[in-house]
């Protein structure tokens, strides 16, 4: 399940952890994969390695703050002293530029699990003219009036008590929520997958689990909510291909309503190329569940079709 190259982007001060694997056989193109929260870009090696095996070549980097990134204002749980959601997005775009330099000719997709879904969103908003695909999974764009009342809380914690020791209202709004709402649990991760094996690797890795600041859920909360302003969903191009993919036992996005969500927002925004995938007995990690051949195999399906012809329309796969 490994990359086949690991290596460092300079940028800003910072070296960003770049993985990369490329395509074997005829390329087809690239995909540039965001992760989640308190995890990191390793952990979709497998995921890469079908997509090679498929015809593309694939990168992946830890954002700042996680995994292998490092940056003078930020440490594990922090994407910076200030600016940090902003800061993530143009990391985004130069392992793009990087990605365009190696692979002058090819088309680029942006996928983004949960958090990375925020990121994937927000950084096609901002370049639309950078992706041909675009695919978000598991991520919480809807943050509504609990979205709006944990900013408050959350601002209230960095009054007190800074923006730069862990938060104790982030967590406890989410993580523990959505682990109480798994009944019979090992662990406070079983929110994350059925296969207790994936559950294990994630809280056994030293990269995974850790807690986030409080300038992170801030920062966090301002993509969640930019992402998906119909605004800024307008900026994306009509003829974009858009694939959602959600858990239909998936506590974090309500058990993939806040995908069905996304999908009528972009809808409304103008978007005729969505595709909406919700896999009824899977949890929160999509490509660590039980049953993620199958979810693999329909992303590429979607992937191949949307970098091989453009037709209108929008699309509803279950």
């Amino acid at each position: 399940m490994a990359f086949d190259r690991i290596e460092s982007i300079g940028r800003a001060g910072a070296e960003i952890a770049l993985r990369s694997v490329g395509a074997s056989g005829p390329v087809r193109g690239v995909v540039m994969i965001c992760h989640g929260l308190a995890e990191h870009a390793g952990r979709y090696g497998r995921f890469a390695a079908f997509l090679a095996a498929r015809g593309y070549h694939v990168y992946a980097h830890d954002h700042r703050g996680h995994g292998a990134t490092t940056a003078p204002d930020a440490p594990q749980g922090r994407f910076a002293a200030r600016n940090g959601s902003a800061i993530v997005l143009e990391d985004v775009a130069a392992v793009r530029a990087l990605a365009a330099e190696r692979h002058p000719d090819l088309p680029v997709a942006l996928f983004g699990h949960s958090m990375g879904g925020m990121i994937a969103i927000n950084a096609a908003q901002q370049r639309p003219q950078d992706y041909a695909a675009l695919a978000v999974f598991n991520s919480k764009l809807n943050p509504g009036a609990a979205g709006a009342f944990g900013v408050l809380a959350i601002k209230a914690e960095r009054f007190f008590k800074g923006s730069d020791v862990p938060s104790m209202i982030g967590p406890k709004a989410t993580f523990d929520v959505w682990a109480r709402n798994i009944p019979r649990a090992r662990t406070d991760f079983d929110w994350l997958s059925h296969d207790a094996a994936e559950v294990d690797a994630y809280v056994a890795d030293p990269l995974c689990g850790f807690a986030a600041s409080v300038s992170m859920w801030l920062d966090l909360m301002t993509l969640s909510r930019q992402g998906g302003e119909l605004r800024r969903l307008a900026r994306l191009p009509a003829d974009l291909p858009i694939y959602l993919v959600g858990g239909g036992e998936d506590p974090a996005t309500n058990n993939g309503a806040d995908m069905l969500w996304l999908e009528k927002r972009l809808k409304k925004s103008g978007a005729r190329r969505v595709t909406t995938a919700i896999y009824r007995n899977m949890r929160h990690e999509t490509l660590n569940e039980i049953g993620r051949e199958e979810a693999m195999r329909n992303f590429v399906a979607w992937l191949d079709a949307a970098f091989s012809a453009k037709q209108p329309g929008t699309d509803r796969a279950a």
